[in-house]
């Protein structure tokens, strides 16, 4: 995640991280002839509240519901735009919400029009709309029944030949239109799905297990958002905070943007297996050193720098080489998935969403509030 997106908090930036894309948010088309219910206080207090928990909104930036409007696309859905105020930048996020406000979905970037209806074309519209880059192949299938009856799930894959990643899209009924989205239920708390779903036995940590706070941060190394992220941990929360907060660090490599990304995951998790110790001093040297990493010193970079922070360099380079590592990072990315988790750095405080670095006071914020027991 580069500089101009650190404020980036919504689902919308996900293909402009994932693939590349730089797609602006359009108008979406409302059925003229159909209006939609009026909101109720405590309708679009429902939805603005999740929408704040899920994608990690802070406090002092203001979120406003439009009213609903029948949707040309979805028979069972309202569509609305969700106002975003964040003081000297304002802005709007087309959304969908099923008419009986079970279900949302965040539209990114616009939805899809079909013709041929097929899984090719549907990648094909997908590359076209998102303008990817040519090396990045992509691939739509694996279709099946949703939640909501008005659409249809699937799964994006993008192989840049080194790894996949994937990515949901929702198929309209008709199969006219595709949208990229995850389909969310708006009945579940993302708070407690965090704390029920993140792994904290075996991970790479700093700070005592029985902390009051626990912070969990998905990051990919080669992410400069992510290392000022770190640097911002490591020379302002702990010492502030000092044994009240744990730091649980979790691998999340953007496939597909990042050269380098994996490999020195696959480095970090192999210091962790070796030294648990080696893990945070690794981490924070390949992140200071960002700007001088590359594709062609990058394994002699890892070793130097592991074997400086505590790791065997015999033992490093062939777990290095031989990838040992790596199921422990694809456990991190399946369980990314299972949260939703879309880009770098996504942290959890005490289970509450936080993403990139919207502020120094907010991540104080959030702390104090975990440790007061809200």
């Amino acid at each position: 995640m580069n500089g101009k997106h650190g404020k980036a908090w919504l689902l919308a930036v996900i293909l402009i991280l994932v693939l590349g894309a730089g797609v602006p948010w359009v108008a979406m088309r409302a059925n003229p002839a159909a209006q939609g219910p009026k909101v109720t206080d405590a309708t679009r207090d429902k939805i603005l509240t999740y929408i704040r928990e899920r994608f990690g909104v802070p406090g002092t930036v203001k979120l406003a519901l439009g009213g609903l409007h029948a949707s040309a696309v979805a028979p069972g859905f309202n569509e609305a735009a969700v106002m975003v105020d964040e003081g000297k930048n304002q802005r709007t996020q087309p959304i969908l919400v099923s008419r009986d406000s079970r279900f949302l979905i965040v539209v990114v970037g616009s939805v899809i029009d079909l013709h041929q209806n097929s899984t090719a074309e549907m990648a094909q519209r997908v590359q076209e709309v998102f303008k990817t880059a040519p090396t990045l192949k992509l691939s739509v299938g694996g279709f099946k029944a949703s939640p909501a009856p008005d659409f249809e799930q699937g799964t994006l894959t993008m192989d840049d030949g080194k790894a996949k990643q994937e990515r949901t899209v929702l198929l309209t009924r008709d199969r006219k239109h595709l949208i990229v989205s995850e389909l969310y239920s708006l009945a579940v708390d993302p708070r407690q799905q965090a704390l029920h779903t993140i792994s904290l036995h075996d991970e790479a940590s700093q700070g005592p297990v029985g902390a009051p706070v626990t912070i969990v941060e998905y990051a990919d190394l080669q992410c400069p958002t992510c290392a000022r992220v770190q640097e911002f941990l490591e020379t302002k929360i702990v010492p502030r905070y000092g044994n009240k907060v744990r730091i649980v660090f979790k691998e999340f490599p953007l496939l597909g943007i990042h050269d380098w990304s994996l490999t020195a995951a696959i480095a970090c998790q192999c210091a962790y297996e070796i030294n648990p110790s080696a893990y945070v001093p690794l981490r924070s040297a390949i992140f200071k050193n960002q700007q001088t990493i590359n594709v062609a010193n990058l394994r002699e970079t890892l070793l130097s720098f592991g074997e400086e922070a505590g790791a065997n360099r015999v033992k490093l380079a062939g777990c290095l080489d031989a990838k040992s590592s790596y199921p422990r990072i694809q456990r991190d990315l399946a369980e990314a998935k299972r949260l939703q988790v879309n880009q770098t750095p996504t942290v959890f405080i005490n289970g509450r969403m936080m993403i990139g670095l919207p502020s120094e006071d907010a991540y104080y914020q959030a702390i104090d509030e975990a440790l007061r027991g809200k």
